[in-house]
């Protein structure tokens, strides 16, 4: 019996200490995915952004996002260096999308490498790392889905190693760039007329009048708003240059 008891006691200590390693790794893993995502906050019904995070460049062709019209986003699995989606999301996604819409039929549109979207939320479990996604409007519609990030065997990894194959798909595009990028954008139309804007304006008042931003940069406390022939800069939410 005490052969038993001494047994039960080690693996007890085996199984707490493992459990703890485990819960350890999430930890450092979800704080290095706060350091380095801003999220994005939208509106209850997803369609606008009430304040702009982090905005995403893709690395490899085939993520699918579904329109906003959709119940659920759709679900592509990372995995050996591939963006595909797995036969147990395609199910699940049908599942719950309802009436004869499918993972194949829904609206949706594939983004490719080089192409940007916005991070709306992530979470961390035992088995995966999930990525929430949202995109700037194409036409008149906007897509939203999902980036997971599954562990090998449901062990979780390094949070240096889970980094790493993050950024094999996404990686965070820095102000500087986004900035440098527009900037180098030819300007040969003449501005648009600027007297609808008044300093101390809302970002909401400025998409009333020109519509969604082409590209929106951050410098500092800065947010930058590019629409054709027209840079408009706001701090705290409002307006306070024009250009």
């Amino acid at each position: 019996m005490r052969k038993h008891a001494v047994v039960i006691l080690i693996l007890s200590l085996l199984t707490g200490a493992q459990l703890s390693y485990t819960q350890d790794q999430k930890v450092e893993i979800q704080q290095r995915l706060a350091s380095l995502f801003t999220l994005t906050k939208i509106t209850a019904d997803r369609s606008d952004i009430v304040a702009p995070g982090s905005i995403l460049v893709l690395h490899k062709d085939g993520v699918i996002m579904f329109r906003l019209d959709a119940k659920i986003p759709s679900t592509m699995t990372y995995k050996d260096g591939k963006l595909s989606k797995s036969f147990g999301d395609a199910m699940t996604e049908t599942m719950f999308l309802g009436g004869n819409q499918t993972a194949s039929n829904t609206p949706q549109r594939r983004f490719v490498s080089g192409e940007k979207f916005w991070i709306t939320a992530y979470s961390v479990t035992d088995k995966n790392v999930i990525l929430q996604i949202y995109s700037d409007p194409y036409g008149n519609d906007r897509y939203y889905g999902q980036i997971k990030v599954p562990f090998s065997k449901h062990n979780i990894p390094p949070a240096d190693d889970l980094m790493k194959t993050i950024a094999e798909v996404v990686t965070v595009e820095s102000p500087d760039t986004a900035a440098n990028n527009q900037a180098a954008q030819p300007n040969t139309a003449p501005p648009e007329p600027t007297k609808n804007i008044s300093l101390g304006q809302t970002k909401a008042e400025v998409v009333a009048i020109f519509g969604q931003p082409q590209r929106v940069a951050f410098v500092g406390a800065k947010e930058i708003d590019y629409f054709p022939n027209i840079k408009v800069t706001l701090v705290n939410g409002k307006v306070v240059d024009v250009e």
